[in-house]
């Protein structure tokens, strides 16, 4: 290949850039709860592509750099060493220099449009949909996922006399009868039998969710019991998966009486709820019940509290609003990897502008649902190459069954959303970030100001959440006025926050003079890294606020208004969306 031919190559892929950014700027606008509806408005005007141009300089270099790396590849002919990407490291693309020669190509046109994604002279904004547009469009396009140019597929489907094609199809036929993508054998799984399987009952219920009591592990327990808030877009038992990476099972047995909501998946009953309904019938009812139960509404005592993400901001709210109405039930706090702060919301915020929130207010802001299957899917292409087109190669080109998994089986049990509660909370959070501001929004009828949280609180973000950054999840220590323990730990937004201390991986910062500077940056610069879990620095904290030891209670409930109604993990968990 000459200078000239290389060039004319490098010239020929603006055409494809063009067509990513097409392509890709609709999904990046409305992928957020729309991939499984085909990436449409529903009818609404498409938004418009914006105006940007390219820095002539890095443009000229990039070409530059193209062409040099271009030429090579050519030279080397059918003699290119296999890739080092995952996607093409099967012995198949090994033993076809064809093959080899085309992933390799591949990723030569997929740096350079990444590349010039980065040349373009836009804003922040507007270059992070750029990137992501173009990232979705290569995981896509990569000859992995495609049979005709998948080498290692086409070579099991030889060795098996087409029997993994024919696997692969049987596979495809499932995963389109179920509505999702396969990750694992959901069939080696039950809710209640070898996944949430603490031992428990629930001791209250209403249209929102069922609150869960944990049977005591000892004779003792600590005198303020421990109330477990998890996000209402996912199922509580992320928390308590198998009883060695159980958060739940951990509570309990470090002494805590342990309780947690378990969010109802809504149906259309539930189509009118609101973001305020989530406040006062589900966490604020939730943290009066444990007060209840545990005799603490009588003596004037307090409880514990915990949120896990979204189930933090409702948490948080919640205790803003009843602190603007004078009461502080809480001892303590606990926030894992939750926005409290939404200024820095990561990849998420390519998703959300003034029209995609308007189009989501006019289409369910006063009544309908959120599909569940639209959300997880969302999130899914979030990380596509991992999560997506992985399974779709694994599944259907090469006839495989992923193996049982846990974690992948809570991944696809999936849950819908009330249409107003969400509304409310994409403009009032991701869009226009009043929640932290000083009574700019109202809840429940009173003015939410977050520094009226002023009890001691613990705070945990996950160095690699692509979900809550680390920056989003720290910005909560410059809203909150009681004492406070920020603690880092290693990994992304469920291993990072599931990482029981037996297992002895990932490790965790911390800063011991406890002083909290602007940023997570600066914190950082002051912290110091301590091998394993963030669970037991958690634990020492955790029982400095939890009382005396009192007698473990004999049975559930307080055997008047709150009564076991039936074991743990009762019946909401168990609804599909």
């Amino acid at each position: 290949m000459n200078q000239q031919d290389a060039k004319a190559q490098m010239n020929a892929m603006f055409g494809p850039f063009q067509q990513a950014l097409t392509d890709g700027w609709g999904k990046a606008m409305s992928a957020f709860g729309q991939l499984g509806n085909g990436g449409s408005f529903g009818g609404a005007a498409q938004p418009e592509l914006p105006r940007f141009s390219f820095d002539p300089g890095r443009l000229q270099a990039i070409q530059q750099q193209y062409v040099e790396e271009a030429g090579a590849l050519w030279r080397q002919g059918l003699s290119v060493p296999p890739p080092g990407d995952k996607r093409f490291a099967g012995e198949g693309w090994a033993a076809n220099p064809m093959a080899a020669f085309s992933a390799a190509a591949y990723l030569l046109n997929a740096r350079t449009l990444l590349a010039m994604t980065e040349a373009v002279e836009a804003d922040a904004k507007t270059q992070a949909r750029l990137r992501f547009a173009v990232e979705q469009w290569m995981a896509a396009s990569a000859p992995s996922n495609f049979l005709a140019f998948n080498a290692e597929a086409q070579q099991k489907a030889l060795k098996t006399q087409g029997e993994s094609i024919a696997r692969g199809m049987q596979n495809l036929m499932h995963d389109m009868r179920q509505g999702h993508v396969s990750m694992t054998d959901e069939s080696a799984f039950e809710v209640g039998r070898n996944v949430a399987t603490t031992e428990g009952a629930v001791v209250f219920e209403n249209e929102l969710f069922q609150l869960i009591e944990y049977k005591p592990l000892g004779d003792k327990v600590h005198e303020r019991p421990l109330l477990l808030v998890p996000p209402c877009i996912n199922k509580f038992y992320i928390l308590d998966l198998q009883p060695d990476n159980s958060l739940v099972r951990h509570a309990v047995e470090q002494g805590h009486r342990t309780f947690v909501v378990s969010w109802r998946n809504p149906d259309e009953s539930l189509a009118h709820t609101t973001w305020d309904d989530y406040i006062e019938k589900g966490a604020i009812t939730a943290i009066r019940a444990v007060q209840a139960i545990s005799g603490q509404d009588k003596r004037g005592g307090k409880i514990n509290v915990l949120g896990f993400c979204v189930g933090g901001t409702i948490l948080g709210t919640a205790l803003a609003v009843l602190a603007a109405r004078g009461q502080k039930p809480a001892a303590s706090v606990t926030f894992l990897t939750t926005l409290l702060r939404f200024e820095d919301t990561g990849i998420l915020d390519v998703f959300i502008d003034e029209a995609f929130v308007r189009f989501r207010e006019m289409q369910m802001g006063q009544g309908g649902l959120m599909p569940g299957a639209d959300l997880a899917a969302t999130f899914s292409f979030l990380r596509p190459n991992d999560l997506v087109w992985n399974y779709v190669v694994g599944n259907y080109l090469k006839g495989e069954s992923p193996p049982p998994f846990d974690l992948l089986y809570w991944n696809s049990d999936a849950t819908n959303l009330p249409g107003p509660m969400y509304a409310w909370y994409l403009r009032n959070t991701y869009l226009e970030d009043k929640l932290a501001d000083k009574d700019a929004v109202t809840v429940c009828g009173e003015k939410v100001d977050l520094g009226r949280i002023d009890i001691p609180a613990y705070i945990y973000g996950s160095r690699e959440d692509h979900i809550v950054p680390i920056g989003g999840a720290y910005a909560t220590t410059q809203l909150l006025s009681g004492p406070m323990r920020f603690v880092m730990g290693a990994s992304g937004h469920i291993a990072g926050v599931i990482n029981p201390p037996a297992k002895k991986k990932r490790s965790h910062w911390l800063r011991e003079d406890d002083s909290f500077p602007t940023t997570h940056a600066q914190w950082l610069e002051g912290a110091t890294e301590h091998p394993g879990s963030w669970w037991t620095d958690w634990d020492a904290w955790l029982k400095r606020h939890a009382g005396k030891q009192i007698a473990a209670p004999k049975a559930y409930g307080n055997g008047t208004a709150y009564k076991a109604i039936e074991p743990a993990p009762g019946r909401y968990v168990k609804a599909k969306a």
